[in-house]
């Protein structure tokens, strides 16, 4: 039973569409040029490679996004987007593009993401295995040997060098303004993401005091033969779980097991929507329900929900 259920979280891993995150698909194109969704002469857009901020990054260097409006307050909250495994940013621009147009600052960070929690954890014996992977590859520290992360390389140390280099290179932009003492102003900022960027955002909710969290397709960490979910999943959130906003596919290959974690998360029923699309034709895998609910054109009504307006906008 192990051996099937690993597989099937191998297909999750392998699910991103040939153009998913990496590339923008037709449809995708087509929506940056609505005004609903990209204002022509309101966009701000800086690309940044990971290494330009910290020379000590060495993996995972494909470019940062970062977009937002001018017409958003000055201190509008910021909203950071992580792909899935071996996602890209880049790909990312229709969703940050409504999240911008949400009023808030949009970051699609690139972080190390390979391997993924479920090639590894899975097979593991260590309820704690999914829950000291993640801690290691968002904060650093020595807490497991199962994943190679330099702490320059780990999630929030990106997340401070990208914030201190744009606010060196753009100062009338004001991105120190989500630093206090060298570390993030967490309640001032949204955590989002895709698959295993889902499950690093929820863990850092589950740490930090964050505006609001929100969720696609994850976390669905599990352990052992059973496939009991992780106890970090069920552990007590910093973050009120009123902030929390979440989503599944209902086709997706993890479908049995979404809702069951949403619901240990403490995640209110209310706030977690099921999707039905269908993914276009050019969508490859075994799992293509899984990565669409981030990428297709047709889900942005349902986005503009789970992140709401930005305050003060």
């Amino acid at each position: 039973m192990t051996r099937i259920w690993l597989m099937l979280a191998m297909a999750v891993v392998m699910a991103q569409p040939v153009w998913a995150d990496r590339e923008m698909s037709p449809g995708q194109k087509a929506w940056l040029t609505d005004p609903a969704v990209m204002p022509p002469k309101d966009r701000v857009m800086h690309t940044v490679k990971p290494s330009d901020t910290d020379p000590l990054i060495k993996n995972f260097d494909e470019e940062h996004v970062v977009m937002f409006n001018r017409s958003s307050a000055a201190h509008a909250p910021l909203a950071i987007f992580m792909t899935g495994t071996s996602g890209r940013p880049v790909g990312a621009r229709l969703i940050l593009s409504v999240i911008a147009n949400q009023g808030y600052r949009a970051i699609g960070l690139e972080y190390n993401d390979v391997p993924a929690v479920v090639q590894v954890c899975p097979q593991s014996p260590d309820p704690d295995c999914s829950a000291n992977f993640r801690h290691k590859r968002i904060f650093g520290g020595n807490v497991t040997s199962l994943v190679d992360n330099p702490l320059n390389e780990a999630v929030i140390p990106r997340l401070v060098s990208l914030l201190q280099y744009l606010d060196a290179k753009y100062p009338d932009e004001h991105w120190g303004s989500y630093l206090v003492n060298g570390e993030p102003e967490w309640n001032n900022i949204v955590v989002s993401g895709q698959s295993q960027g889902a499950g690093m955002a929820a863990y850092i909710a589950k740490k930090r005091l964050v505006q609001r969290v929100v969720l696609f397709s994850s976390p669905w960490d599990f352990y052992g033969r059973s496939r009991t979910l992780a106890p970090w999943i069920g552990a007590p959130s910093i973050t009120p779980m009123d902030r929390w906003y979440a989503e599944y596919h209902a086709r997706e290959n993890t479908a049995d097991l979404l809702p069951k974690s949403y619901k240990l998360l403490g995640i209110p029923d209310a706030n977690v929507r099921v999707f039905n699309g269908e993914p276009p034709p050019e969508v490859k895998g075994p799992n293509p329900y899984h990565a669409t609910t981030a990428s297709l054109p047709e889900y942005v009504p349902q986005w503009q929900a789970m992140y709401g307006k930005a305050p003060n906008n």
